[in-house]
C-alpha cells in the first residue's frame, strides 16, 4: 500500500543544510500497524509529514520515493494531494490545539471533510460527523458537535482530531505522538481506540513515538530510527526480546528505568546534523563501537524479516 524508498529531506538552505532524513526506505501494507520510534530530532515526524505532503517551507525532498496504493505522492498535483490527504491518509497530531480552529465549533471541523470529499449538505455532513464522533468514543456527541476547542479537555480533543483524521473511512493514519500530553489512563484509551480501528475496520496505523512502552501493544512491526536512519526494524515482539541494534538496546534499557523513576535515557545527545559522523551516526554515544563504525555507514543485515544497519552484524 505505501512504499518509501531511499528518501531524503534537508532544512534549510545553503551549503550544511540539517540533513534530517537520509535515505530512509520501508514498505506498509494495507491494515499493518508500524511504530517508529526514537529520540526527538530522529526523524520520525518529518517522514510522516512527507507522506502527507505537509512539510514546511524550509524543508525539500532532496532524492527518493514515496508510493502510496501505486501513484507517487510527490509527483502530484495540488488538486491531486487535496483529494488524497484528509480522504485516504488521514493524520492525528500531537498537540490538538495545533490543529483545531479555536474559533469553528468542533462539529462543525469535523462534518467539512464530509461536504469537501462527499458533496454533502450541512445537515447530512452534521449527522455524519456526530456518528463519527460517537464512534471515537465521545460522550453526548450531540452536545459536544457545538463545543468550541477550548471547552474540550486534553483527551477530549485528542479524540476531535481522529475523528476529523477518521471522518472519510481513510485507508492509512498517521498518528504523531498522539497520547504525549496525556495522563496514563486517558493514554491507554485513546491507545485501544487506535487499535480498535486498526482491527475492526482494517485501517493501517503509522505510529510515531519516542517511547517504547507506548508501542509494546499497538504495534505488529517497529522501525528504530536514529539521527535521520533507520537503525533497526523488525516484528515487536523481536524488538523487545531480542534487540540487535546497540541504539535499540540503550532504548529498552532507558525505557525499563524510566519505569522506575525519573531520567531515564540514552547517554549522551544527537550529532549535528548540518555535519553529521562520517560512519555510523550512533558511533560517538555507542560502547560498541569500532574505527569502522566511525569511518563507514553501516551496511544493512537482512534475517528472518528484520533489519539492523550495524557493523557488529555487517
Amino acid at each position: 500500500m505505501l512504499s518509501v524508498n531511499d528518501l531524503g529531506i534537508h532544512y534549510g538552505e545553503g551549503p550544511r543544510p540539517v540533513q534530517a532524513v537520509d535515505k530512509v526506505s520501508f514498505n506498509m501494507a494495507e491494515g499493518e500497524a508500524i511504530a517508529f520510534v526514537g529520540e526527538s530530532g530522529s526523524g520520525k515526524t518529518t517522514v510522516a509529514l512527507a507522506i502527507s505532503n505537509l512539510l514546511p517551507a524550509a524543508a525539500r525532498v532532496i532524492g527518493g520515493t514515496i508510493t502510496f496504493k501505486g501513484k507517487s505522492l510527490l509527483g502530484m498535483t495540488a488538486d491531486e494531494l487535496r483529494h488524497i490527504r484528509g480522504k485516504e491518509i488521514g493524520m492525528v497530531f500531537q498537540e490538538p490545539s495545533s490543529y483545531l480552529n479555536p474559533c469553528i465549533k468542533v462539529g462543525e471541523q469535523v462534518s467539512e471533510a464530509f461536504m469537501i470529499h462527499y458533496g454533502l449538505s450541512k445537515d447530512e455532513a452534521a449527522s455524519k460527523a456526530e456518528a463519527i464522533l460517537e464512534r471515537v468514543r465521545v460522550p453526548d456527541a450531540e452536545r459536544v458537535y457545538h463545543y468550541y476547542p477550548h471547552q474540550l479537555s486534553g483527551g477530549m480533543a485528542q479524540r476531535v482530531g481522529i475523528a476529523v483524521a477518521l471522518s472519510c473511512q481513510p485507508s492509512l493514519l498517521l498518528a504523531d505522538e498522539p497520547t504525549s500530553n496525556l495522563d496514563l489512563t486517558v493514554q491507554a484509551q485513546i491507545l485501544n481506540l487506535l487499535k480498535t480501528f486498526n482491527r475492526e475496520l482494517g485501517l493501517a496505523i503509522l505510529l510515531i513515538s519516542h517511547d517504547l512502552g507506548v508501542v509494546s501493544g499497538m504495534a505488529d512491526r517497529v522501525v528504530i530510527m536514529y539521527a535521520g536512519r533507520i537503525a533497526e526494524e523488525a516484528d515487536v515482539h523481536s524488538i523487545f526480546k531480542n534487540p540487535r541494534h546497540p541504539y535499540t538496546q540503550a532504548l529498552l534499557v532507558a525505557s525499563r528505568i524510566a519505569q522506575q523513576e525519573e531520567g531515564g535515557e540514552v547517554q549522551g545527545s544527537l550529532p549535528d546534523l548540518t555535519n553529521p559522523p562520517p560512519g555510523c551516526r550512533f558511533s560517538p554515544r555507542c560502547p560498541k563501537a569500532t574505527e569502522q563504525c566511525q569511518k563507514e555507514p553501516p551496511k544493512v543485515t537482512f534475517e528472518r524479516g528484520a533489519r539492523v544497519y550495524c557493523w557488529l552484524y555487517g
